[in-house]
C-alpha cells in the first residue's frame, strides 16, 4: 500500500539531495586529495537517484533492468571488499565497513524486483498488497531488511556521537602530545649533569591513539554520517510500505 503523494515527494527530494552530496564528496575528495570512501559515495549517488524514482516515478532516469544491473554489480563489489574486509592489499578508497552497503544493495534489488511484479498488477511506484498477495513470503522479508535498516541506523547515530566526543577531545589530546622537557641526574648527584629532550605521554599500548587520523583525513565525516542515516530512514520507510 503506498504512502501519501507529499511523504513520497519530501522523501524523494532528500534522497535528491542525498544523492548529490555524495557526488560532491567525490568531486571534492579528488580536488583536495582528502581520503574518502569513494565506493560507498558512489553507490549512494545512484542509490539516491533511484530512490527518488522509486518514490516518485516521473523522476526515474533509468527502466528497472538497468538499475538492477547497477545494484547487483554494487553487491557483488561490496560482497568481494566483506570477504577480503582485512586483507593488507585494500584501497585506501574502499569502504571501511562494506557489510552495510551490501545489504543496502540486495535491499534495493528486492525493492525493484518487488516494483516490477507490482506494477502490472497496480500500476503502482511502490509494491503493495498487489505483490503481496502474489508473494506470500514478501512482507517477510521486508521485515527482515527493515529491521537490519533499523539497527544500522542505531549504529550510524551512534558513530556520529562517537565522531562529536572525538572533535571534542581532539584539542586536549593535541595538547597533552606538545613536547616536553626531561631533565636527568647522573647516580653521583653531586655532579648535577643535565640532558634536554622531548618525549611523548606514555601510552599503554604505545600505538597512536584513535579517532585523531580519522578526523584528520576524512572529509567530512559527521555530514557522510548524516547522509547515511537519512538514505538508511529513507529505505525502511520504502521497506515498510511494502508490508
Amino acid at each position: 500500500m503506498a504512502g501519501p503523494s507529499w511523504i513520497a515527494g519530501a522523501f524523494a527530494a532528500v534522497m535528491i539531495l542525498t544523492a548529490g552530496f555524495s557526488a560532491s564528496r567525490l568531486a571534492v575528495s579528488r580536488l583536495r586529495g582528502t581520503a574518502a570512501d569513494a565506493d560507498a559515495d558512489g553507490m549512494h549517488a545512484v542509490m539516491g537517484a533511484a530512490m527518488a524514482g522509486m518514490l516518485v516515478p516521473p523522476l526515474n532516469v533509468l527502466p528497472g533492468t538497468a538499475w538492477m544491473v547497477v545494484f547487483g554489480t554494487g553487491a557483488a563489489w561490496f560482497g568481494v571488499c566483506a570477504v577480503r574486509a582485512r586483507s593488507p592489499r585494500r584501497f585506501s578508497w574502499q569502504c571501511r565497513f562494506p557489510v552495510p552497503h551490501l545489504i543496502e544493495c540486495v535491499a534495493m534489488l528486492f525493492m525493484l524486483l518487488s516494483v516490477r511484479a507490482a506494477q502490472p498488477a497496480t500500476g503502482e511506484a511502490m509494491p503493495g498488497m498487489g505483490a503481496s498477495a502474489a508473494f506470500p513470503a514478501l512482507p517477510v522479508v521486508a521485515v527482515v531488511l527493515a529491521l537490519f535498516m533499523l539497527g544500522y541506523l542505531m549504529w550510524a547515530t551512534d558513530q556520529l556521537a562517537s565522531l562529536a566526543r572525538a572533535r571534542a577531545t581532539a584539542p586536549d589530546q593535541a595538547r597533552a602530545t606538545r613536547p616536553r622537557a626531561l631533565v636527568t641526574v647522573a647516580a653521583g648527584g653531586a655532579s648535577g649533569s643535565m640532558a634536554i629532550g622531548s618525549a611523548d605521554p606514555p601510552d599503554a599500548t604505545g600505538m597512536p591513539r584513535p579517532g585523531r587520523t580519522s578526523l584528520q583525513t576524512l572529509l567530512a565525516p559527521e555530514l557522510a554520517t548524516m547522509g547515511k542515516i537519512v538514505m538508511t530512514v529513507t529505505m525502511g520507510y520504502m521497506l515498510i510500505l511494502m508490508l
